[in-house]
């Protein structure tokens, strides 16, 4: 949670306030003072005793001096509310000894001298009172005291002289002395009304920041916050040397359950997953939420990796548990990326960017685990880079072509149709997998020409296949959320001038879960044309069930997963299942991963029609495919 500091108090921060003003006048004040009495013992060294013009004015300007310094060494920003109030006690105290000190002082040495001494003395007396008044503006309690100090004594003596000039003096001294109070009076009410001001106005933008640094939802910090601390822990730890650690964490089915029981579930399960990880924080661990399901933590001092794998392992941990919202209860389950500072990036981004790619990684093949940022991943991303600097420089046309790969109908014993597989041979590179460069495609923004493109390569060998054989295209992800996209793939497939009920295209369940409804638009706007739409890699997903129904679906891919199993008892049972599933949706079903004829047979015997892979043929070049159809079609005529 956002660390909320102390609110003071208007009167507090008064307090200090006059404390930093009169650090301003103060020494000021005792520097008139002895400048004063000097030159008052100075007029009355002939006339007054040693001890009234050496001695006393001495011991009290050596005061004065000891007290200037201390003002000006103190520091008043630094002093808590009871010091500083304990110390404007201590100045009203001292101020009116030493008021009382010099006005009596004043007072005895106007027992010496002639008519122009004494005229000094109210001088000084007069000049003191002002002085107060002035210097001690922040402090009035202290003014209003030296001054009935200094005034009462010297309007004593005034009347008691039964001297008409020491009597006008005192009557004038005293009228300027209460119209300068009013103005000090006046001064200070818009002193304290300014600081009770700044007060409000610090405060609200105190709120105001807390609130802009604060997810509503859960009440963590949010992203903003998490990578203004992230690039203050970055300086101190390179001013210090120390070590800082950065984690991601995201929920691996937090999709699914936001889209099957709506957003007010959804929130609840984010609140809980915030309250679970506020439990995480301390003075080294910053939790924050960054934005959807996903959650950064930034820890100070980390220890070793193993030390804070296993930290970030029981966060994993805890956010596994079930989530209980009434009657419901949900699992979501969590994976994390850890990088560590400076080894993972020197930079923010770089770092975070580690992290995630961590994240990514474990997701991939360690889900409801953490992942390590290591020097493997380093090698991975600038393997990765490559790819995407080559393709980015790549004649896309000339180097990419189309491999296909049948799909045999196990009744008729022909092929019913094939799947369009990409294939680049890049100059640089050499011949990059189809996973490495699609990849590539979708991080560096070019997926959706890659995609056009080698949908117009596909479409036009299409063209040229046997009539009884369907062409199946393969889209990402980010395909369909692309209306631009998708309108350009119906518009290259009317002129391409293959029928669109031969088309199938492919997609997987990633596809579906990045925006399920814009998705659920898309294959309408497709099968609108008659195109066919087939859901790739059925059942490796978490919501096959819960979205198969929900689809306008024509084919289901039984991931080659299953029917490695097939041989198992949980193997066939889950592949009856999804069978009899496509049965009464009506869908055909397609089993992926056939290389053995064991395999082959099993897969007819558990009543599925269609069947791919390496046993009923390889990937291979177009004129290959053309070849092996003929001699396909010579052998079925002479079995007629």
């Amino acid at each position: 949670m956002l660390n909320a500091p102390r609110i003071r108090s208007t009167k507090d921060l008064t307090c200090v306030r006059q404390l930093v003003e009169l650090q301003k006048q103060i020494p000021t004040l005792y520097s008139l003072l002895s400048i004063n009495a000097c030159a008052l013992a100075i007029t009355h060294y002939p006339w007054a005793p040693t001890f009234l013009t050496l001695g006393l004015p001495g011991v009290l300007v050596a005061l004065c001096i000891v007290r200037a310094v201390w003002w000006w060494r103190m520091h008043p920003g630094k002093l808590s509310e009871e010091q500083a109030a304990r110390q404007l006690r201590r100045t009203t105290a001292l101020t009116a000894l030493f008021s009382a000190a010099f006005v009596s002082w004043a007072m005895i040495l106007n027992g010496y001298g002639g008519p122009y001494e004494q005229g000094h003395v109210a001088i000084f007396v007069a000049v003191t009172v002002i002085a107060c008044i002035f210097c001690l503006t922040h402090l009035p309690v202290a003014a209003f005291l030296v001054t009935g100090i200094v005034m009462s004594v010297f309007l004593f003596f005034c009347i008691t002289s039964l001297n008409h000039v020491f009597l006008a003096i005192a009557v004038n001294t005293a009228f300027v002395t209460v119209v300068m109070f009013r103005v000090l009076n006046s001064n200070f009410q818009a002193f304290v009304q300014l600081v009770a001001s700044q007060a409000e106005t610090s405060q609200l933008s105190e709120d105001n920041a807390r609130l802009a640094h604060t997810d509503s939802l859960t009440g963590l910090p949010n992203r903003r916050y998490f990578f203004q601390k992230l690039n203050e822990l970055i300086e101190a730890s390179d001013r210090t040397d120390t070590r800082i650690a950065l984690a991601i964490f995201d929920l691996d089915r937090f999709k699914p359950i936001n889209d099957t029981y709506g957003h007010n579930i959804g929130d609840h399960v984010l609140a809980e997953t915030g309250r679970r990880l506020a439990a995480f924080a301390s003075a080294d661990v910053i939790v924050t939420r960054l934005g959807g399901d996903e959650f950064g933590l930034l820890i100070r001092s980390p220890g070793s990796p193993a030390v804070v794998i296993e930290f970030c392992d029981g966060i994993c941990a805890a956010l596994q548990k079930p989530i209980r919202v009434g009657d419901l209860q949900v699992i979501t389950g969590c994976s994390g990326g850890l990088a560590k500072y400076p080894r993972a990036g020197r930079a923010a981004d770089s770092l975070f960017d580690r992290a995630d790619y961590a994240l990514y990684h474990a997701k991939e093949h360690r889900r409801g685990n953490t992942t390590f940022f290591s020097q493997e991943h380093e090698d991975a991303i600038r393997a990765e880079r490559a790819v995407e600097a080559a393709l980015r420089a790549a004649d896309l046309a000339a180097e990419m072509e189309m491999h296909y790969q049948p799909i045999l109908d196990t009744q008729s014993g022909t092929v019913a149709l094939v799947e369009s597989l990409a294939r680049w041979n890049s100059p640089t590179l050499g011949r990059v997998s189809p996973d490495r460069f699609i990849a590539a495609a979708e991080r560096c923004g070019m997926i959706h020409t890659v995609t056009l493109l080698l949908l117009h390569k596909a479409l036009a060998d299409g063209a040229r296949l046997p009539p009884a054989v369907g062409l199946s295209f393969n889209l990402s992800a980010h395909d369909l959320a692309s209306p631009e996209t998708v309108i350009a793939i119906l518009a290259a497939v009317r002129r391409s001038g293959l029928d669109p009920r031969r088309l199938t295209l492919e997609l997987t369940e990633t596809a579906l879960m990045r925006d399920f409804e814009q998705a659920k638009d898309a294959i309408t706007t497709l099968r609108a044309l008659g195109i066919k739409v087939a859901l790739d890699d059925f059942g490796t997903g978490f919501s096959s069930l819960s979205y198969v129904h929900r689809l306008p679906l024509d084919k289901i891919k039984i991931d080659r997963s299953f029917m490695a199993d097939i041989d198992t008892d949980l193997g066939c049972s889950l592949v009856t299942t999804i069978l009899d599933l496509c049965k009464n949706l009506g869908l055909d079903g397609i089993a992926e991963g056939i290389e053995t004829a064991d395999q082959l047979e099993a897969a007819r015997r558990h009543g599925c029609r269609y069947v791919q892979g390496y046993l009923v043929g390889k990937p291979m070049p177009f004129v290959d495919l053309l070849q092996q159809l003929r001699l396909d079609a010579k052998v079925d005529h002479l079995r007629v």
